[in-house]
């Protein structure tokens, strides 16, 4: 009898609503998605360790480098074990992590807070970003890029709770909202969440199915679906997914998208705050909400559009409008608000439909077969990003802070950074072609595999 964790316990019969998944893969998404919301903590952090923008930052750029390191490892397992399985390993991973980060801050050791949130509670990120997503595919095949959508916009989104209720949970332990009080409040607030995201993310591994075999969407013949261009009716190993020019091109175009945006996500409330210092800590903590909106809106609306318009033209906008809206921002400067605030959601949304485009793009190149642990391996460009577009802005902030720079000067260089990156991926893009057929993977070792599982 199979373990009720195990995939062979999990399998819904045929007539099982295939709309409840959606909201189970939301369900960790929603707080693993926290991640985004970390910019809230960092000027709270810096004075509680007293530590520079560069040492802070690097709990977030651990946390997103191991991310990818977890899912390109674990893609493999993730695929085997089922959603269910993986949904409460990455959980135990991530609320762990937030135990050990609290007895860092409790303790001053910013080491331990690098462990717990960026070591441990990484891994946590990298499984349970890919557990639902491979299954929302297989329960969507009829729309990949609306069921790639529905899984990565609840992580955008996470941030846009998780935003305010951090600043009002330090607010309301530390008693106030000045600096000194939220430092104070720090420990009881990641504790809490800590308790609040294991009860979600259990409801979420309890309700998660994987489809029966012989299930299929009504009305919906995969033999009967129209042939669109870029889009492989084969499938593609992957192991030997690597080995192809494509995947690499992919990776580029991934990883200057993510560290394009990621730089604005992880200094989000204090860049707002330098570009127009009449902004408090409560309206920067709402400007991280807007962009928690933009995120995750983007997952799903450009994802979905994706289907229609296909995923490489959809790269080429992501990539060229990102690219004009950073020249805005570093030629503007400071001068509007609105445009500042426009731009920058523009970005996030674009970052986030990159992240939410990229399984069905995959999925479209090698096919569905190992799809998750393809994009497992693909997230190592998230890792590289997470390191890169941090430190990138971080460093520059503080070469320019040490230059005697203030306000919108400081963030001007690592704007025309990201304008270079965006324009690299965007060749990469237009370079993608489909897979040559000698990586393709026949159907009976397709059934061999299966078997062997």
């Amino acid at each position: 009898m199979p373990n009720i964790l195990d995939r062979e316990a999990i399998v819904a019969p045929r007539q099982f609503n295939r709309w409840l998944i959606p909201a189970a893969a939301l369900a960790i998404h929603l707080c693993i998605g926290q991640v985004y919301a970390f910019s809230v903590f960092k000027i709270p952090m810096m004075g509680h360790f007293e530590a520079g923008d560069v040492a802070v930052g690097w709990i977030f750029s651990v946390a997103i480098a191991m991310l990818g390191l977890s899912a390109a490892f674990g893609g493999t397992w993730v695929e085997r074990a089922g959603p269910r399985k993986s949904m409460v390993v990455a959980g135990s991973f991530w609320v762990v992590g937030f135990f050990v980060a609290t007895v860092g801050i409790a303790t001053g050791q910013l080491w331990l807070v690098y462990l717990g949130y960026g070591v441990i509670g990484g891994i946590g990120l990298g499984i349970g970003y890919i557990s639902p997503v491979s299954t929302l595919m297989k329960w969507f095949p009829d729309r990949p890029g609306l069921a790639t959508g529905l899984a990565i916009m609840g992580f955008g989104g996470g941030a846009l709770i998780a935003s305010p209720m951090s600043n009002s949970l330090m607010v309301l332990y530390g008693g106030g909202a000045e600096p000194e009080q939220l430092q104070s409040g720090l420990m009881q607030t990641f504790l809490t969440l800590a308790i609040i995201y294991a009860v979600v993310i259990a409801l979420g591994a309890i309700v998660i199915r994987v489809p029966h075999p012989e299930w299929r969407p009504a009305g919906w013949n995969p033999s009967e679906a129209a042939a669109k261009p870029m889009q492989t009716t084969a499938n593609v190993s992957a192991r030997s997914s690597i080995k192809t020019p494509q995947f690499w091109l992919l990776w580029i175009v991934l990883f200057c998208n993510v560290t394009a945006g990621i730089g604005i996500l992880e200094n989000a409330a204090p860049m707002i705050q330098g570009y127009f210092d009449w902004i408090t800590p409560a309206a920067a903590a709402g400007f991280v909400g807007l962009l928690s909106i933009a995120n995750m809106a983007g997952r799903f609306v450009w994802s979905t559009t994706s289907d229609y318009w296909g995923r490489k033209n959809n790269y080429m906008m992501y990539l060229g409008i990102g690219l004009a809206m950073y020249l805005i921002i570093a030629l503007m400067g400071g001068a509007n608000l609105v445009v500042f605030i426009v731009a920058t959601m523009v970005i996030i949304s674009f970052y986030g439909g990159g992240f939410s485009t990229v399984p069905a793009y995959l999925k479209d190149m090698f096919g569905v077969f190992q799809v998750g642990a393809i994009h497992g391996r693909l997230l190592t460009a998230w890792s590289a990003a997470g390191i890169a577009g941090p430190l990138i802005v971080n460093s520059v902030l503080e070469s320019e802070a040490a230059a005697g720079k203030t306000g919108a000067e400081l963030y001007t260089v690592s704007l025309y950074i990201m304008v270079g990156l965006l324009a690299v991926g965007f060749i990469a893009n237009l370079l993608v072609r489909p897979v040559a057929e000698k990586h393709h993977i026949s159907e009976d070792q397709i059934r061999e595999k299966e078997h062997a599982k």
